[in-house]
């Protein structure tokens, strides 16, 4: 009898120890300030029973519960904000040193339960002042080692997400513009990944297009520059801004100018301003805390064409530029503007150099022009003008699908004079001749016949009246 008891007792025992829900200790890292939701995974029949979320395995602090009537509370002062969700999950807001440790959710009633420990993970950058391309960064990482022992592994994502592997948690970098933003340390234990964040800056221009800036004489002119927007103007003053200049470059065997020009160089006053040198008749922007750097011109002009460098001189000798590379697509006709019907004329559609690899040009002409041309070159013959021809020529770049500008001529056609045309202005002409020639001599003659007159009335030296005289 007594030894059926123990063996029911044992089976007991053991039916509760499979039934009970005991996990190992779960490690979570985590930076102060950051928000953390701890989960009762594992554990069954939460809302038939009272739960319990507690801090500490000795000294401890009860921070939520919940009971199986629907009603719940958790502890909110000054050192602990938390909440209870609704799937009894602890959530700890904006977590402080103090909050770091131990933590356990269990069931009364019942042996099951959960443990968590959540340890510290901190990041650092050297130097926090902001950086300009070509400095050293350098990022490190401090966490507390698990009560296992095993240090966690760890690498960084770059601001484009691209991962970096570090020398025991330490990188450093010579940066570049694109690495300003959020660094992330990626700290991965017990096949889990936990992530610290904290911020890079490095100021820089913004970009340069990616190709050339494509535009023609009948398009008002735009040449960018700017400082990101996520750059103050007390962050370009913090890296020792020493000047801001504009230059151009002409095209290689350009007629209108030799060498380079100086266009505007920013006097650092307050507020800061520019000043011309050859300023091509080109503005510049004026909201520079803006971050705006750009030349604004109403009109392209042919001489354009060019490398335009916009440039800032920082500290340690540092200058950074971006290059915009204008293109003048111009639009000619080899007998003007102004033909007569039946005129030969040769238009040409060119940006004043070879064409690149993958452009293309495609001619549009006036709608009621009977020239439909299959190909397009950059050289288009009309044998003979006709009134269709008149008006709108438009010359297209083309790259792929994309249309990157056009340049447009207007062509004026007189009508082609016949011989009947030609024999009624020439008698127009020749009878207007004759009558001012009549006229002339009409004229003359009148002339002379007056002044015989006048010699014929008189010839003494002193005409005397008539009358009786004394003698």
């Amino acid at each position: 009898m007594t030894e059926m008891k123990n063996f029911i007792q044992a089976i007991l025992i053991l039916s509760a120890v499979l039934t009970s829900t005991t996990r190992a200790e779960e490690v979570i890292y985590a930076q102060v300030g950051d928000t953390v939701t701890l989960k009762p995974l594992g554990l069954k029949d939460l809302n038939n029973n009272y739960l319990h979320w507690q801090y500490g395995d000795e000294n401890v602090l009860r921070l939520a519960w919940r009971n199986p009537h629907g009603g719940k509370d958790f502890l909110t002062t000054e050192n602990w904000k938390t909440k209870l969700s609704d799937d009894s999950s602890l959530i700890i807001i904006n977590i402080k040193q103090e909050n770091f440790g131990t933590f356990v959710c269990k069931l009364l009633h019942k042996s099951d339960k959960i443990t968590y420990r959540l340890l510290r993970l901190d990041v650092a950058v050297d130097p926090a002042s902001p950086l300009v391309p070509g400095e050293l960064l350098t990022l490190t990482y401090s966490a507390e080692t698990p009560p296992n022992g095993q240090r966690p592994e760890i690498h960084w994502l770059n601001p484009r997400g691209q991962k970096v592997e570090a020398n025991q948690g330490r990188l450093a970098v010579s940066v570049t513009g694109q690495d300003h933003g959020q660094w992330t340390c990626v700290v991965t234990n017990n096949n889990k990944e936990y992530k610290a964040k904290i911020s890079v800056t490095v100021v820089d221009l913004s970009p340069a297009p990616l190709h050339p800036l494509y535009t023609s004489k009948s398009l008002p002119l735009t040449i960018r520059c700017s400082i990101p927007a996520y750059v103050s103007w007390d962050q370009i003053k913090a890296v020792g801004l020493e000047e801001v200049n504009w230059h151009f470059y002409p095209r290689p065997g350009s007629n209108h100018i030799s060498g380079y020009q100086r266009l505007f160089f920013l006097s650092l006053d307050d507020p800061p301003t520019w000043k011309k040198v050859q300023g091509r008749d080109l503005t510049p922007a004026l909201d520079l805390k803006k971050g705006l750097l750009s030349l604004t011109r109403k009109q392209v002009r042919e001489d354009d064409r060019g490398d335009y460098v916009c440039s800032m001189k920082v500290r340690n000798g540092v200058t950074l530029n971006r290059t915009v590379h204008v293109k003048v697509l111009q639009l000619t006709s080899s007998a003007g503007t102004e033909l007569i019907s039946g005129q030969q004329v040769n238009l040409s559609c060119s940006l004043g150099e070879p064409l690149p690899s993958g452009l293309k040009l495609k001619w549009v002409p006036p709608q009621q022009s009977s020239l439909k041309p299959d190909h397009h070159p950059a050289h288009l013959t009309i044998p003979e003008v006709g009134a269709g021809d008149g008006g709108r020529w438009r010359c297209e770049l083309w790259q792929g699908n994309v249309s990157l500008t056009s340049a447009v001529i207007t062509l004026k056609i007189e009508p082609k004079l016949s011989v009947w045309r030609l024999v009624i202005i020439c008698s127009v002409t020749v009878i207007i001749v004759l009558l001012l020639i009549l006229v002339f001599f009409i004229c003359r003659r009148r002339q002379r016949k007056t002044s015989h007159h006048r010699h014929r009335l008189c010839k003494c030296k002193n005409p005397k009246p008539k009358g009786f005289y004394r003698t």
